[in-house]
């Protein structure tokens, strides 16, 4: 059997290549870290989280990532394993001490008999059947590689990483612990964040501070757009003065013990970023400030006035392919049909949708090796709506003008709008539940029913 390559380190390629290992195919990881570092990174470990420690909620009942959580789970999904054996306290979300997870994850690809990593970086598309999972990050020979072979340009967006805070630096007279409506989450208590209360005035101090404050500035890709998800502070503060205090800062579901009867105007949460519980990432805080006035600026916050930094914020360049009109339904690019691409280089966005293409992609590509086809997952399913938002499910806008003019593609988290909408008969089936809480309640219900006749009938091909 040929070996398949996969190319790229990260949460797709690792998913992809442990998929085809699984199978019995052999397998060759190339990971270009150490030889040549990202703007990013910082270790040369597999799967290294850059941005957020947080794989967002766990909630498989009433939330598309939470169901996409369990279904990962469901097919072995090495991410997911990893991520719940060094997962970290952090109210309803599922968070993990990074190098806990890279480490784990490192072990069993290395520690894996049909998989052979390759450290250096690849400068071309390989001639075999192959997998691209270069992640956001791809360097600039292997994107130009893929436009060759595409005919098409890549689309670029930034993205910025957040402050992490040594927890002993934290002023704990001010601030306190508690997760919003006092929620425990996976391995948590209930009181897993570091809450920063703000009055009007201070909110208003850092506001002013904030925007004003001095920026790193990248003149060569300035036209390129932000992805909404992961907005630097500063600029989602530019788009109003209330942005923030409805956004990351929101004040909800917290009260202050040191002054109950006193609610906060804005409150800054802070999250355990590693198992020993001293280091804390500020939620939220992605930004571009430079790092003399960002730390200058983060010091305006109650609680924080005398913080250290165990990382300051940065913004990098991410880079994604126009996946709708270039990839086919198994994620294979249609100019080079040897070739599927996965992760955040093909549009999709955060850490758990980068691990599901990834794993999608691995398993396409060893059903087709093993003349196995097993078909895509239901898109009422998470796997499935988020596969069709990235290989065509969302082409067009009524709105911008006519069903015949193309959405411009944007990434996307994993979301109920993404999956095909509920008919009343549908709805009724299920109890008849009006309202937002009882159409997320049946669009689980209907997800789990669905994926699971979709898995049973890969176990039998499987087992075939």
């Amino acid at each position: 059997m040929a070996t398949i390559d996969v190319i790229g380190g990260g949460l797709a390629g690792c998913e992809a290549a442990w998929r085809l290992a699984s199978e019995g195919i052999h397998v060759r990881l190339h990971e270009m870290r150490p030889a040549r570092m990202t703007a990013a990174h910082k270790t040369s470990g597999l799967a290294e989280l850059v941005c957020s420690n947080s794989f967002r909620s766990d909630d498989a009942a009433s939330n598309a990532v939470g169901l996409l959580h369990a279904e990962l789970r469901d097919l072995g999904s090495l991410v997911m394993r990893a991520a719940d054996a060094h997962q970290v306290p952090a109210g309803g979300a599922l968070a993990v001490d990074r190098e806990g997870f890279s480490a784990a994850v490192t072990g069993a690809i290395e520690g894996h008999t049909n998989i052979t990593v390759v450290r250096g970086e690849a400068t071309r598309l390989p001639d075999g059947p192959a997998i691209l999972a270069t992640g956001p990050l791809t360097s600039d020979a292997m994107a130009a590689a893929l436009t060759r072979a595409t005919g098409a340009d890549a689309l670029a967006f930034f993205d910025a990483i957040a402050p992490i805070v040594y927890r002993d630096s934290v002023d704990m007279d001010v601030a306190w612990f508690q997760s919003r409506y006092d929620k425990p989450g996976p391995g948590g208590t209930g009181a897993d964040y570091l809450n920063c209360p703000m009055d009007r005035d201070q909110y208003g101090a850092f506001l002013d501070a904030l925007l004003a404050a001095d920026r790193v500035a990248f003149h060569a890709f300035e036209d390129t757009p932000y992805f909404d998800g992961c907005l630097p502070i500063e600029v989602m503060a530019e788009r109003g003065r209330e942005t923030l205090r409805h956004g990351p800062m929101k004040p909800i579901g917290l009260t202050n013990p040191h002054a109950p009867t006193h609610k906060p105007h804005a409150v800054v949460q802070l999250r355990q970023d590693n198992a020993l519980g001293t280091l804390f990432n500020m939620v939220g805080f992605q930004t571009k400030l430079r790092h003399g006035a960002q730390a200058e600026v983060l010091r305006l916050i109650p609680g924080l006035e005398r913080a250290e930094f165990a990382r300051l914020g940065g913004l990098h360049r991410n880079t994604y392919i126009d996946a709708p009109r270039l990839l086919d339904g198994t994620l294979r690019l249609r100019t080079v049909p040897n070739l599927r691409v996965a992760g955040q280089v093909s549009g999709c966005e955060g850490y758990v949708e980068a691990a599901a293409t990834g794993l999608m992609a691995g398993l396409f590509a060893a059903s087709e090796a093993l003349g196995q086809p097993t078909g895509v997952p239901p898109q009422t399913s998470a796997m499935g709506a988020l596969l069709a938002h990235v290989t065509g499910g969302h082409l067009t806008d009524e709105a911008a003008g006519g069903a015949d003019r193309p959405r411009s593609y944007q990434p996307m988290n994993v979301n109920f709008g993404l999956f095909p909408p509920l008919d009343i008969p549908d709805a009724a089936a299920r109890g008849g539940r009006r309202g937002k809480p009882g159409r997320k309640l049946a669009y689980t219900e209907r997800a789990r029913q669905d994926f699971a006749a979709w898995r049973e009938a890969v176990r039998r091909v499987e087992m075939a």
